[in-house]
């Protein structure tokens, strides 16, 4: 497990220090509000697709398609078991506070975080079940996500959910896999160069907010302690031991894990300044959360991997 933890560790303090950079401009003004919005506009409409067409450029097998069933039926569950965790453990009169920390405990930031630290250590294959996780948690995020910050169910919409970036790219990616379509090399090598940049550009964006952080607000609210305990060590150690009881294959249990490990999404934020929920609650959440995961998800991940 020691020798998980240091090649885990090593990943994760890569993207770390990525994450300073992105602070320290944050900080000096490089990066500023509106040029975050931008790049983070980049990642969500360019880069993310392209990630999901370029994890999905493989041979097709009927063993490969049985697996991404698989994966695809662990992560609804995961988020499903999640959404049960958080609703029970809230129980906040504060209804905007509420909101936030089940948000914030439910969803967490496998499409920054967890995708550049699944193809680090898996590899492409990696890559590709990080990728399928995330689109599940596009459809969570846009319908129960939406419903639930909103507290209105007529913000449910169909079209935004189809044509979220995330949700377009996979529907691009399996088309593609399922019928066999090579991408010719003049568009291969630009959507290559493309998904590359899902390492550095989210990771200067979680600086950039975490420079703008109130840590104090997360580190003395009892119910930030709660959500974050709950984010980062007990909701993926569930999904580890009950995977690993069901037999799961190894990439995918350790995918999901470094998935369902990660710290709060920063949609969180996003969704808590649209509806006026507790938006400073939410930032501090965010930045603490992706603080302590520096420990905790070298800790959970070797775990899962030893198991």
């Amino acid at each position: 497990m020691l020798d998980n933890f240091i090649v885990i560790g090593q990943q994760v303090l890569v993207l770390f220090v990525l994450i300073a950079i992105g602070y320290l401009c944050g900080k000096k003004g490089i990066l500023t509000e509106s040029s975050s919005h931008h790049i983070t506009d980049v990642v969500l409409y360019v880069v993310t697709p392209c990630v999901m067409i370029s994890a999905f450029q493989r041979k097709f097998s009927f063993e490969l398609l049985g697996n991404i069933l698989i994966a695809v039926l662990c992560a609804c569950l995961i988020h499903v078991g999640s959404i049960l965790v958080a609703k029970l453990i809230f129980r906040d009169k504060n209804v905007s506070r509420k909101k936030v920390l089940e948000f914030a405990t439910v969803f967490s930031n496998c499409g920054f975080m967890s995708l550049p630290l699944q193809k680090a250590i898996l590899g492409n294959d990696g890559w590709f079940y990080g990728s399928i996780f995330v689109a599940v948690f596009n459809i969570f995020v846009w319908s129960y996500g939406l419903v639930s910050m909103s507290g209105d169910k007529k913000q449910l919409s169909l079209k935004k959910l189809i044509f979220n970036p995330g949700i377009m790219g996979v529907a691009v990616a399996v088309l593609l896999f399922v019928c066999q379509i090579n991408l010719p090399y003049i568009i291969q090598q630009p959507v290559e160069y493309l998904s590359a940049l899902n390492t550095p550009l989210p990771m200067l964006i979680i600086g950039f907010y975490l420079s703008k952080a109130n840590f104090k607000k997360a580190f003395t609210d009892v119910g930030a302690y709660i959500a974050m305990g709950t984010r980062l060590v007990v909701i993926p150690l569930a999904a580890t031991f009950i995977m690993t009881l069901c037999g799961v294959d190894k990439t995918i249990l350790i995918a999901f894990i470094i998935a369902s490990s990660a710290p709060t999404a920063a949609t969180t934020t996003m969704f808590a300044a649209k509806f006026n929920c507790d938006v400073e609650l939410s930032v501090s959440v965010v930045a603490s959360s992706t603080l302590l995961s520096i420990v905790t998800m070298p800790l959970v991940v070797a775990l899962a991997s030893t198991l």
